[in-house]
């Protein structure tokens, strides 16, 4: 499963160990209170010919891959541009971003038409083209890569279509990931799940490493590594919004993820105010357990400011930068471009909650990173057009379908349809050491 590592010589040699132990007379070990147990060495893998041996310095997003299109062989319809009851047409859709499909190679007919009555077509990451191109925009923009999130209330055993359409949408990716060398990683979330699907993810992760034959140096160079080991998220721990499962469910996970060997990097996606215990954390100083076993953590900015109290609000990242530090945990910002979602609520005063304002608003949260200290980020998110947090490209405002007797949202007015790749790009060149960049957004 693993190849060019050197992690299974270290589980043979543990095997041996154990083998000559139990030949002793009597066919079994003996131990003697007060003995420590045997310690397992670390895993240690071969990173030759690995692209991206480290987060730190990356900018990457998140990748949701959850859209699918009516015939695109998925069988899944319309699925997460529909609506309330599998409905998908003019007044009911959950997306509230168009996405502008005119480098597409393949696309479907959608129940939508312009003004000027032509119809409106949507794309599906289903199909390995529309991957691909999605990868080559982030080479052409300097992107680093995207994190493909793995949603576990659509991939366990009683979800079949759900698991068929995320691991092709996965496989589309790891190829594409090699093809244009960006990076790539697995990210699960916990949203929806509860303890049982907790533990679920322990299955899915070793069927993806086989599947995939994930760290495989030749097959996947780009899959991201952390501290010397294959990195995989966890998003969703610790939040105080009731949910199914809880911080101990992930706290063994993690045990049993990372193993005796320390045999993957973790990143958890936390509550913004996760150091202070409050607002959207729970009250639990587990949580903070929890952080120290993982070596990277990543607090959820999307919804906690907008454009006039980012200062205030983001003031606490200073602390939360050397609360890690101090306990040797890695800390990735995020930062995001806009939060609209008008349509998912059929509610037209959730339109533009939180305005993107040309840009401003999300290189003022790059440029606070950046000040505070921090050397990586996470960008949310590539593709969501749900909530409109999405950077790849989008239809402009005066360039989107009807909607009934609501609307979609756009890119703004004098802007092209590829402006947030392309200022995600930009923060990408000043946190890969490039001069030129400050507090002003960049012309373009």
């Amino acid at each position: 499963m693993i190849t060019h590592n050197r992690f299974y010589a270290f589980v043979l040699l543990g095997f041996s160990l154990l083998f000559a132990a139990a030949c002793k007379k009597g066919g079994g070990t003996v131990s003697k209170p007060g003995d420590k147990p045997e310690e397992v060495p670390e895993a240690v893998y071969d990173e030759t010919g690995c692209l991206y041996t480290s987060y730190t310095g990356l900018v990457m997003a998140g990748y949701q891959g959850w859209f699918a299109a009516e015939g695109d062989g998925s069988n899944r319809g319309w699925y997460h541009y529909q609506g309330p009851n599998n409905t998908f047409k003019p007044g009911i859709t959950n997306v509230d971003f168009w996405p502008d499909v005119s480098e597409y190679a393949k696309t479907y007919k959608s129940p939508f038409q312009y003004a000027d009555g032509s119809d409106a077509y949507l794309y599906s990451p289903y199909d390995e083209a529309s991957v691909d191109l999605h990868f080559k925009w982030m080479k052409e923009y300097g992107l680093d890569g995207v994190h493909m999130q793995r949603f576990v209330g659509e991939i366990k055993p009683s979800n079949a279509s759900g698991k068929r359409h995320f691991n092709q949408v996965l496989a589309n990716a790891l190829k594409a990931a090699k093809k244009y060398e960006r990076a790539i990683s697995v990210m699960y979330d916990l949203s929806g799940s509860n303890g049982e699907d907790v533990a679920y993810l322990e299955q899915d992760w070793n069927e993806l490493q086989e599947t995939f034959n994930l760290f495989d140096n030749i097959e996947h160079p780009t899959y991201l590594r952390h501290n010397g080991k294959p990195l995989v998220t966890i998003w969703g721990v610790g939040f105080s919004d009731g949910r199914q499962y809880s911080i101990a469910d992930v706290s063994r996970l993690v045990d049993r993820l990372k193993g005796p060997s320390n045999r993957v990097s973790i990143m958890l996606g936390v509550p913004y105010f996760w150091r202070e215990l409050k607002n959207d954390a729970e009250s639990n100083p587990a949580l903070h357990e929890l952080i120290r076993k993982a070596d990277i953590i990543m607090p959820w900015g999307v919804g906690r400011y907008n454009n006039d109290t980012y200062n205030s609000t983001a003031a606490t990242m200073v602390g939360d930068m050397l609360w890690c530090k101090q306990n040797g945990v890695d800390y990735v910002p995020l930062v995001f471009p806009g939060f609209t979602w008008g349509n998912m609520h059929n509610d037209p005063s959730k339109y533009n909650e939180i305005p993107r304002l040309k840009g401003d608003f999300l290189w003022r949260q790059v440029a606070g990173a950046k000040g505070a200290g921090a050397e990586s980020l996470y960008v949310a998110m590539f593709d969501e057009i749900d909530e409109g947090t999405a950077i790849f490209k989008c239809s402009r405002e005066n360039e989107v379908p009807l909607n009934g007797h609501l609307q979609f949202m756009g890119i703004e007015q004098g802007l092209e349809t590829d402006h947030y790749l392309w200022l995600t790009g930009q923060a990408a060149n000043w946190f890969h050491g490039e001069s030129g960049y400050g507090a002003a957004k960049p012309d373009r």
